[in-house]
């Protein structure tokens, strides 16, 4: 469907752009203007929700785009800002016009003000820093205003740098030089430790600046096209040439690197999803929320990220398989870590679904995970897809006595429609799953047709606040017909929206600029059959279990330009009859939620994260650093018991699995340690309980699973 989508969306951009050539040639001459030109024009015609490009977007441009080019303040003056100033309500009209002067200007500025940032760095590492002197800084940068002189802008380079060298520096102090052998250390006093750490930051900065000295203009030219782009929504985004190759690549789901899906933020690059069987999974030293501070290559000294572009840091952070690559990171409980990486390749086969036995006294239940609803649009029915490998799972784990099914979207980012659609068709008779509304408010409600259930047992589907887009559209279907109890988090991602890829190339009649990239563009949005987006609001859980991000602003929510929560009419649809006791059941696991320490303790633990988050104000001073360091490390070792857990339940592979590890020790591998995650999850513990739950009620019902088909 998504391909025929784009295919249409594709040739009514290209029919329009035709019919229109005596005043739309898109003929012109500077490659940035045609860009500019195509990018609008199909943001106008194709986007969802297409905005108005009047005043009140012009300021948001403004803002985004400085604060993208200098989020912490520490390039331009105060007096740069009031000269951009004269452009803040005319770049509306420039993009209109193809006019790209504001670019320009900003551009040409910061590149003058770069080289004066590369002049004061080197006169403020040049002295040394006061350890001992009380004062602060705080790195909540958002608040803070451009300064007025190059006096000002020195002093914030001084706190910056003096907050740089503070972790470094400590770590001198605590652990004597880098002396390879071990007995040959000495304790290094504090003012070379303090020298050395100003010399390892102006090295850091000498990269950094090199780097960014080798970007091309038109890499600066990307970034200001984004900028107008994502203004319509978090998830519209121009691919430069290049950038759509490893767009490519990514689809295809197999790359060398570390493992890991990153997000850009001020202070660094986040973890936001560590990928199952990479390196950083196996490693097991890296978890979500970790923020990558600094990247060096194999022992080589690290290059600071923190002001770098997120392509630009991915740059450094991947590479060939068997390279290693030292990343210096921020942990989600506040310390600072160097966590060496062998780089891998990363397996798609990590992507698919698995499903494991769960053992509770004599009772037999399955659970199966599913990482991402994978397909392969070129031959669904010769290759693999989410909802053909889930039925084959679900139809072993009958065949092995299981009496109830977790299925298991935590940290599931979605994929394809039509999968979710067939998978949700395995577990209801027949009816709608999800209603699909273009632009053109024309709405088509995608059901499933076939009357046979595959599994009419207990169902329990766990999500997170990292379930999102087709995850949401499984678990809010599920929901609606109260055909599964949906545990896990207060909200799901809330992506309600569908994207499509359309190359620029194709909509020009004659282009002498080469390739010209392509634009992911908002097409469509999402509803579940009771007529809500699940746009924002995600999917909300039967039974709400705390993790650690509670508290931590995550999912589309916390996207720059979200696309609003809006609803449309239900579509017509009769509950499950299976279950008489359904309410009765999410009440009585409320109760054992309540009353678990294990629960409380996860409590706390994402209470204090939250906390340390909020604490922008950093002291400066070395023994009150040393103090919080010593707080924090003792309050971190507190919630290390975390993983202590044991929920006393037992897990299996499956007897297919168990005959392939003969031949396969590194899937035996994966699953032993698949399985030792399970039996500390305290989700999956309670899972169980809500199946048996279900199961009771099933029977008082007469409905004992019967499998139709």
């Amino acid at each position: 469907m998504k391909n025929k989508l784009a295919y249409a969306l594709l040739m009514m951009l290209f029919a329009v752009a035709s019919c229109s050539f005596t005043n739309k040639t898109f003929e012109n001459d500077d490659k940035d203007k045609l860009l500019l030109d195509l990018i609008t024009y199909v943001l106008e015609k194709g986007h969802y929700h297409p905005k108005d490009i009047n005043d009140d977007f012009s300021v948001k441009v403004f803002e985004d785009f400085i604060d993208g080019l200098d989020p912490t303040k520490r390039y331009f003056l105060e007096s740069d800002i009031k000269e951009f100033e004269q452009y803040k309500y005319q770049i509306d009209d420039q993009i209109k016009n193809t006019d790209i002067t504001f670019f320009n200007v900003v551009y040409n500025r910061l590149m003058s003000r770069m080289k004066d940032a590369r002049v004061i760095y080197k006169e403020v590492l040049a002295e040394p820093f006061n350890y001992n002197v009380n004062e602060s800084i705080d790195i909540d940068y958002k608040k803070q205003f451009f300064v007025n002189s190059r006096k000002d802008l020195k002093e914030r380079w001084r706190k910056q740098l003096k907050y740089a060298t503070l972790g470094n520096y400590d770590s001198k102090i605590s652990k004597g030089d880098s002396a390879d052998n071990a007995s040959d250390k000495k304790a290094i006093n504090p003012k070379d430790a303090e020298k050395e750490s100003r010399a390892d930051t102006e090295k850091t900065l000498d990269e950094f600046f090199d780097f960014v000295a080798e970007l091309d203009r038109k890499d600066w030219f990307v970034q200001y096209i984004n900028t107008i782009v994502e203004e319509f929504d978090p998830h519209t985004f121009y691919f430069a040439p290049d950038e759509k190759e490893k767009f490519d690549t990514r689809m295809s789901g197999k790359f060398e690197g570390i493992g890991a899906r990153l997000q850009k933020k001020q202070e660094g690059v986040k973890i936001v999803e560590i990928i199952s069987g990479g390196p950083v999974w196996r490693d097991k030293q890296i978890e979500v929320g970790d923020e990558i501070l600094k990247v060096g290559q194999d022992g080589a000294t690290p290059v600071s990220i923190i002001e770098m572009r997120l392509d630009d840091a991915i740059k450094l952070i991947k590479g060939p398989k068997g390279t290693v690559v030292d990343l210096t990171m921020r942990k989600v409980d506040g310390t600072i870590e160097v966590i060496s990486i062998t780089r891998d390749v990363v397996e798609i086969e990590e992507t698919f679904a698995k499903s494991a036995n769960v053992i509770k006294g004599n009772q037999k239940f399955g659970i199966i995970n599913l990482p991402q609803f994978y397909v392969s649009f070129d031959d669904y029915e010769g290759e693999r897809n989410a909802a053909s490998d889930v039925a084959k799972e679900v139809e072993r784990l009958k065949e092995e006595g299981a009496e109830g099914l977790i299925l298991d979207l935590r940290d599931n980012g979605g994929g394809s429609l039509k999968t979710v659609v067939e998978m949700a068709g395995l577990f209801i008779k027949n009816g709608p799953i999800v209603q699909v509304r273009s632009n053109d408010n024309e709405r088509e409600v995608h059901d499933d047709i076939d009357d046979r259930i595959q599994w009419d047992g207990p169902l329990v589907i766990l999500v997170n606040e990292l379930s999102a887009s087709a995850s949401e559209i499984l678990a809010a279907a599920m929901q609606d017909y109260k055909r599964a109890v949906v545990i896990g988090s207060k909200q799901t991602f809330g992506k309600g929206t569908v994207q499509n890829v359309i190359p620029l190339d194709r909509i020009v009649r004659s282009n002498e600029h080469g390739d010209l990239g392509a634009i992911k563009l908002t097409t469509q949005k999402f509803y579940r059959i009771n007529g809500g987006s699940t746009q924002l609001e995600g999917v909300k859980s039967d039974i709400v279990v705390p993790d650690k991000y509670s508290y931590i602003d995550l999912g589309e929510r916390d996207q720059q330009n979200p696309l609003a929560w809006d609803k449309i009419s239900p579509a017509e649809y009769t509950p499950w009859d299976g279950y008489i006791d359904y309410e009765g059941t999410i009440v009585n696991s409320k109760k054992r939620m309540a009353a678990n320490p294990q629960i409380k303790l996860i409590e706390e633990n994402a209470k204090w994260l939250k906390e340390q988050q909020d604490e922008t104000v950093v002291s400066l001073n070395f023994n009150d650093y040393k103090s919080d360091e010593a707080k924090n490390l003792e309050k971190s070792k507190y919630f290390k018991t975390l993983s202590a857990y044991d929920s006393k339940l037992t897990f299996q592979s499956l007897k297919y699995e168990e005959s392939l590890f003969t031949q396969d020790s590194i899937l035996r591998e994966k699953r032993n340690r698949w399985h030792e995650d399970l039996a500390k999850d305290v989700y999956v513990e309670e899972a169980v309980n809500v199946l048996q739950d279900l199961k009771k009620s099933t029977i008082r019902s007469g409905k004992i699973a019967s499998v139709k088909g």
